[in-house]
């Protein structure tokens, strides 16, 4: 007889907490027509011109958009979200996840970004990825997991590929990543299976290209049962708090549970919120900032705007010169 553990009757019991709440909410959620294709607002989209460098400031927020009633995060979630949106204006390029219920307060309560990805819906329809940007999304691909335990099945989640022209015929592929979430055994397993799901895709969709990849991936690189190298491995990406923060320094991996408050980071703590990064033959993209974000998307009374603190990037890009006038010929 297979006898189940404390966190085996808790994870299972937050699991029919939530399919009984998705139950009473399913009739009242609207599914996005046309979702898939990235949207261009009606708001001031600049020109782009042509460049051989530029800089781009990077933002990754799960902003938990879950609705009110099963959400995790301590403020109110429609006034939050609604600040969120205003506070990202001041990045170049945001990826959010679990942006499910309140995408009207985000897009429209106060967001500039001229160029947005069509949200795919509400719990349960949508994956909760989105991308808001100063730059063309000149494409848009959602996939979802193959693998998922508990909870997490109960969305489409997975992740976004988008190919984003930062200057005039200059293009950065990126990602927005949302694994499978929780410690347990299972649900490790399948994050394992998601880590390896876009390390497959990365590798056979943006082979030699410049790639950037934020998102939540609800992993860690000292905890024994998680896979992050393996997609920093198989596709030469670098970790921009490993590079910037650890001085290239990887955490050692142990078979204990990580912290689970992760409110109570700082740039010297491993979060699951992470940026990655390659270069390309054409593109060189080297990171110059990284930063927490715990006290910038707080209220007035210090309270965080959602359940996770955001992680923020710079970069500088140039185009290699050299490789760019060889490929002319």
């Amino acid at each position: 007889m297979h006898s189940f553990s404390i966190v085996d009757k808790i994870y299972a019991k937050r699991t029919f907490i939530v399919l009984f709440f998705l139950f009473l909410l399913w009739g009242s959620v609207q599914l996005a027509d046309g979702f898939g294709i990235h949207i261009v607002s009606s708001k001031f989209t600049p020109e782009l011109k042509a460049a051989e460098r530029g800089e781009l400031s990077l933002i990754t927020y799960n902003i938990a958009g879950l609705p009110q009633i099963i959400s995790s995060a301590v403020t109110k979630r429609s006034v939050s979200i609604g600040e969120i949106g205003r506070r990202l204006n001041n990045y170049d390029i945001v990826h959010v996840q679990e942006d499910f219920n309140y995408n009207k307060n985000l897009y429209d309560d106060g967001n500039v970004h001229p160029y947005r990805t069509q949200t795919k819906g509400g719990v349960p329809f949508g994956d909760g990825l989105n991308t808001l940007s100063r730059y063309p999304i000149r494409d848009i691909r959602r996939i979802s997991w193959n693998d998922c335990t508990g909870a997490d099945c109960l969305t489409p989640k997975g992740f976004t590929y988008s190919r984003i022209e930062v200057a005039k015929d200059v293009f950065i592929d990126f990602y927005n990543v949302h694994t499978n979430a929780y410690n347990h055994l299972p649900a490790a397993a399948a994050r394992r299976a998601n880590v390896r799901q876009l390390s497959w895709y990365i590798n056979k969709h943006s082979a030699g290209n410049a790639v950037i990849v934020m998102g939540d991936l609800n992993g860690h690189y000292n905890y024994h049962y998680d896979n992050i190298p393996l997609l920093i491995n198989e596709n030469e990406l670098k970790d921009v708090w490993v590079e910037l923060k650890q001085k290239g320094n990887i955490p050692v991996p142990l078979k204990q549970l990580p912290d689970s408050d992760i409110l109570h980071l700082a740039d010297s703590t491993e979060t699951i919120d992470k940026v990655f990064y390659r270069s390309s033959a054409q593109i060189t993209l080297k990171p110059s900032g990284y930063n927490v974000e715990s006290e910038l998307f707080t209220t007035t009374k210090g309270l965080p705007l959602s359940d996770h603190h955001p992680v923020s990037a710079k970069f500088s890009w140039n185009l290699n010169r050299q490789e760019t006038i060889s490929s002319a010929f």
